[in-house]
Order: structure tokens, then C-alpha cells, then sequence
């Protein structure tokens, strides 16, 4: 009995010693003096090309020209004749005001006209009479005299007079308020029924230009003198910088504008200096006060790369990329950001064609470390189908398999 307990504890220690044996060389690596792994990370090929020169920026719509519309006389308003939202042409009417009081004041004019024009005839035929007398010797140099001098004052009398009934009819005419300009005229200001020019000019209404239209926007100096130099070099002119609208999914509007550098005025409060672009409106779908989204386009960076997103970062010095060098290190380069489209950074600096811009893998590596590049992945339509005779490799075993 009790030499079959021996065996048996001999048997289990030969067992353990065996099961130790076993074990993979390599295990002993995974001690704490294993060697670092070396990471992994994904890259894209630098390659440069021309890309248009653009930059986006808040900016809001102002008519070209504005009109207030004003009683010019002092009157009730009796009618709004236009449809309020409408686009008008100049000399339209637009309002009516009460006109009796004007033409009462005409009327006494033109009666006042014809007055003088009976004096001033009465007069002429007096100093006619007294140039003959004064031929035949039978009237005084005198009497001649103020017969010609009435003759003169009635004169004058009648050409004041006459200016006195165009001024009144000048007034009359303004009961009939027109639109200065052609435009889209506003809701009107006032109703029918109020008093209107008394003492000063009531606004009734505007009427505004909308095609084309303003986008006034802020630059910074440095930006503006950097926005002259790119269009000087990429257009053919400054006035050929082209201005997009975007709408708020970023669809461009299809009429174009052009950047306008003779507007140019500086912010007292912020130092900006406010520009303007001329942007065509012929469907009269932008309203002034409109806030939008430009994009200024001006010629081209000739030696510019398209980078994805997560390949800039940034620091205290400004924005750089990490590479992956010829003997397989990190390396860092100053980049100067010029802007993005809707999914890639476009950089210009020290960057050449065929870098390896690391692009995935940037939180676990620093300049200076080994990397090694990760392949690509395989497209799904790339993997090959499994055959008839095999099974997938991520099915479950039959029940078949398991008990071989």
C-alpha cells in the first residue's frame, strides 16, 4: 500500500516537471525587461498641387443703394398705392396725400398771375402813351420815366408771379409720392388716415437696390495685405478675387461676386478694416441684413498639399505635421495653415512630395521614436469568398468537428 502511495506522488511530480517544460520560449520575454513594442501608424503620401486660394469668413448683405421715401408736404394720407415687398420702378407711385389744400393754394397763385399780368399790361400801354406825348412835346421827362419804371415793375411782378404758381404746383405734385429709385419697396411706415409732413419730413417706406448687392466684412491688416498679395500673384487683378455666398449646408450660391478693395474704411472700435464685395442678386433670393458665409477665392497656391484633418496639430508655435522619416523615425515639420476645404487642411512649408504624413496613431509616438508604417486595410470587396468545401473561419464547429 504503501509503495503504491510513492508511485503515485512520483508520477505527479513528473507531470508538473513536464508541464513546465512545455512552455514557450518566448514566455520569458513578457517579464518587466521585455523590449517596448514598436507602434504602429497610419500614413498618407505628400503630394503637391495647385489649389485655388480660398478663405472663409462671416460677412452681411447691404443694398447698393438705398432710398427713403419722405412726405414732402404737409397733408393726410389717403392711399398706400403699391404692394408693400414689391419691386418698383422710379416714378411709381406710391402714396397719395391729400391734395385740396395744395390745389387751393395753386388756384390762388394762378389768379394772383393773371393779376399782374393785367398790371403789367396796363402799365406797358401807359408808358406807351407817355413816349408819345413826350415826342410831341406835351408831357414831362418825368411823367415818362415812371411810366416805364411801373412798366418794369409790373414786369417783374409777372415773373414772380409765375414762380409762385410753378412752386405751388411743385408742392401739389409732391401729394403724389413716387419711388425715387427702382428697387424693392418696404412695408410702409405710416397708415392711411395720418397726418404726414407736419414740421418735418415723415418717412412713409424705402425702397432698396437688391442686384446687385454689398457683403460687408471685416479683415485684419496683416489679412488684407496678405489678401492683395495672393490676388496680385493668382488673378489678373484684384477685381477679378472671386466671392462665393454658401448656404448654410454649404451649397454655393450660383452667381459669383467680386471682392471690392476701393471701400475701404477702418473700425475706430477694433482696428478691422471694413471691405466690401459686389455680389449679383437676379433672383432676388438675398435680402439686405442677411448674414452669410464667404469664400474668398483669389488665384491659386501652386505648391500646396491636401491633408486630412487629424494630420495638423498645433502648439505654442503654430501648427505642424509628424512624419515618418527614411530610417523609420518620427519626425516633425513647421507647416503654415492656409485654410481647409470641407474635409482636408490645405498647408504649404516645409513639406516636399512622397512625406509619409502620419495621419492615425499621433496620442501614443513622439518626434524621434521607431514606428512602423501600418499596411492598408483590405477593401471588403478585395477578401476572397469562402470556398463550398470549407467553412468560414469565424463559424462554430459542428457538433460533427467537436467530437473528432
Amino acid at each position: 500500500m504503501r509503495s503504491k502511495l510513492l508511485r503515485g506522488i512520483a508520477l505527479a511530480v513528473g507531470l508538473a516537471l513536464a508541464a513546465g517544460c512545455d512552455k514557450p520560449a518566448g514566455s520569458a520575454a513578457a517579464g518587466p525587461g521585455a523590449a517596448k513594442p514598436v507602434p504602429e501608424v497610419a500614413v498618407v503620401t505628400a503630394q503637391a498641387q495647385a489649389v485655388p486660394n480660398t478663405r472663409e469668413l462671416v460677412g452681411r448683405l447691404a443694398a447698393t443703394r438705398s432710398a427713403q421715401v419722405r412726405a414732402r408736404v404737409a397733408g393726410v394720407l389717403l392711399e398706400r398705392v403699391y404692394t408693400e415687398g414689391t419691386d418698383v420702378k422710379p416714378g411709381q407711385v406710391l402714396f397719395r396725400i391729400d391734395p385740396a389744400r395744395l390745389q387751393a393754394a395753386l388756384n390762388a397763385q394762378e389768379a394772383a398771375l393773371v393779376r399782374a399780368e393785367a398790371d403789367a399790361a396796363n402799365a406797358a400801354l401807359t408808358a406807351k402813351r407817355f413816349l408819345e406825348l413826350r415826342e410831341k412835346k406835351t408831357s414831362s421827362q418825368q411823367d415818362l420815366d415812371t411810366a416805364q419804371a411801373a412798366e418794369r415793375t409790373t414786369a417783374a411782378a409777372v415773373k414772380q408771379a409765375r414762380a409762385n404758381v410753378d412752386a405751388a404746383r411743385l408742392e401739389l405734385g409732391f401729394a403724389t409720392v413716387t419711388a425715387p429709385i427702382a428697387g424693392r419697396a418696404g412695408r410702409a411706415l405710416v397708415t392711411e388716415g395720418t397726418l404726414v409732413g407736419q414740421g418735418d419730413a415723415t418717412l412713409l417706406t424705402t425702397v432698396d437696390r437688391i442686384d446687385p448687392l454689398y457683403v460687408n466684412f471685416s479683415q485684419s491688416p496683416a489679412e488684407l495685405a496678405d489678401l492683395r498679395k495672393l490676388a496680385a500673384a493668382g488673378a489678373k487683378s484684384a477685381a477679378e478675387t472671386q466671392v462665393e455666398v454658401l448656404s448654410p449646408d454649404g451649397t454655393p450660391y450660383p452667381h459669383p461676386g467680386t471682392l471690392d478693395f476701393s471701400d475701404l474704411a477702418v473700425d475706430p472700435n477694433t482696428g478691422a478694416l471694413s471691405l466690401r464685395a459686389t455680389l449679383p442678386n437676379p433672383d432676388k433670393a438675398l435680402l439686405p441684413g442677411m448674414f452669410v458665409t464667404l469664400r474668398l477665392t483669389a488665384g491659386a497656391l501652386e505648391q500646396a498639399f491636401l491633408l486630412p484633418q487629424p494630420a495638423l496639430s498645433r502648439d505654442a508655435q503654430g501648427a505642424f505635421l509628424l512624419l515618418v522619416d527614411d530610417a523609420g523615425k518620427v519626425a516633425q515639420r513647421r507647416v503654415t495653415s492656409r485654410g481647409m476645404t470641407r474635409k482636408e487642411w490645405i498647408v504649404t512649408g516645409d513639406l516636399k512630395d512622397g512625406d509619409q504624413v502620419i495621419v492615425a496613431g499621433l496620442q501614443k509616438i513622439k518626434p524621434g521614436d521607431a514606428v512602423r508604417i501600418a499596411p492598408p486595410a483590405p477593401s471588403a470587396a478585395a477578401a476572397p469568398a469562402p470556398g463550398p468545401d470549407k467553412p468560414k473561419a469565424d463559424a462554430p464547429p459542428t457538433a460533427a468537428q467537436g467530437s473528432k
